[in-house]
């Protein structure tokens, strides 16, 4: 009560001085950022980081967490590049490997924490990592509306053939044979997952007139505003455009199958901005060449992990896989960009640092994916902060339920 009385009677002109508003702005303007106890340096490793995680994490990070970025991904190879004590934690991305021999490795080199920069986390061993007493927490969600708006895009471009008309206009031909599209408005559009991104989603074509399905065994209400419920083998057959916006799961690699997809009607367009695994790849090869399938439309593939967010223009790509995919006029292949907004990457940014935050003041974060094994004290006395409110253990969570994506 006295600190709090202290801090508002600064605000009184025969108060007011400029150390007092040195301490107070960062609280009133940044107040995100500054709810921590923290008095400690937190070190921070950040692989995988490219000139934009560098610019949004810097500007999230107050002064008493410091960053190490590392430009290679996070792998079995490269944990070695990681220096003893260098790290309390590292924060890795999507495509960054983290199985039981780089949790051991980081382990034994001081850290205590790992803190992913994305909503996947299908590349952690959390069981390992629950073994070892690693805090571990994800960004589940971040500007849902930047990857369904995304999704919209792909899907007029390989409907109105977009891509085609721009290099055909830079080329001084400007005939139109060959780039005729369909009208959206009054066609079945398939969704597979109403997480977020999928609510979102659908909230952009329904307003184009569109009639929504959807598939999603956790149902949502904010579904039923704009479509309704069916089974998958329903919906596949009656979509014009199928779009996915499921997890990555054992229940949903390869929901997109052989199967699935001689279900398919006639024309039918299939675009993905979730997780690349989610299609059969060799199987969409067959369906384009077979022409049961129209068109499709990818960020993400199953196999991105050594190509997408690097530049391989100079290089040969050995994928046969993909390079096959791009030869057909009707695909079109994105380098995983669909959450690539500034306020998307301001989001990540900032709630990866109040992940961070949670973990070295013991507070419960509601993004965790492990269990704390120490009580919240006991973390907080680590990190320097005697006296810390007691708070329930962290929650577990077994997989990414499908409205979080």
């Amino acid at each position: 009560m006295v600190a709090q009385e202290e801090e508002s009677s600064c605000w009184k002109p025969n108060h007011l001085n400029h150390q007092h508003f040195l301490n107070i702005c960062p609280k009133l303007f940044f107040p995100t950022l500054h709810t921590t106890t923290t008095t400690t340096i937190m070190k921070l490793a950040v692989f995988s980081a490219k000139p934009y995680d560098k610019k949004y994490l810097s500007a999230a990070a107050p002064s008493h967490v410091e960053l190490t970025y590392h430009d290679v991904a996070l792998t079995p190879k490269t944990a070695a590049l990681l220096s003893d004590g260098e790290a309390d934690a590292i924060c890795a991305f999507v495509n960054d490997q983290l199985p039981a021999e780089v949790l051991e490795s980081v382990h034994a080199k001081g850290v205590r924490a790992i803190l992913m920069r994305c909503a996947g986390f299908n590349n952690v061993d959390l069981d390992r990592a629950d073994q070892l007493g690693l805090f571990v927490a994800h960004v589940p969600a971040y500007s849902p509306e930047a990857v369904a708006e995304f999704a919209v895009a792909l899907i007029q471009t390989i409907n109105r053939k977009t891509h085609r008309a721009y290099i055909r206009v830079r080329e001084g031909n400007f005939a139109l044979d060959g780039l005729l599209g369909r009208t959206l408005h009054g066609k079945t559009v398939g969704l597979i997952g109403t997480g977020r991104i999928g609510i979102a989603f659908a909230r952009i074509m329904r307003g184009y007139g569109c009639r929504l399905l959807a598939y999603d065994p956790y149902q949502s209400k904010a579904f039923e505003e704009y479509g309704e419920y069916t089974s998958l083998e329903n919906l596949i057959p009656q979509s014009d455009i199928i779009s996915l916006h499921c997890p990555l799961t054992d229940q949903t690699r390869h929901i997109i199958s052989e199967s699935t997809l001689a279900l398919l009607k006639p024309g039918a367009m299939l675009v993905n901005t979730s997780r690349g695994g989610l299609i059969d790849t060799r199987a969409a090869i067959q369906a384009l060449k077979t022409r049961k399938l129209a068109g499709l439309a990818l960020d993400v593939y199953e196999a991105e992990g050594a190509l997408f967010y690097d530049d391989h223009s100079g290089d040969i790509i050995e994928d046969d896989e993909l390079m096959r995919l791009m030869t057909f006029p009707n695909v079109v292949v994105c380098g995983h960009q669909a959450f690539f907004t500034e306020e998307a990457l301001t989001e990540i940014a900032e709630c990866t640092i109040r992940n961070l935050e949670d973990f070295a003041n013991g507070r419960e974060c509601k993004h965790a994916l492990v269990k704390l094994k120490q009580k919240p004290e006991e973390v907080a006395a680590e990190n320097g902060n005697a006296k810390v409110p007691d708070h329930r253990p962290i929650a577990h969570q077994d997989s990414l339920p499908v409205r979080t994506v």
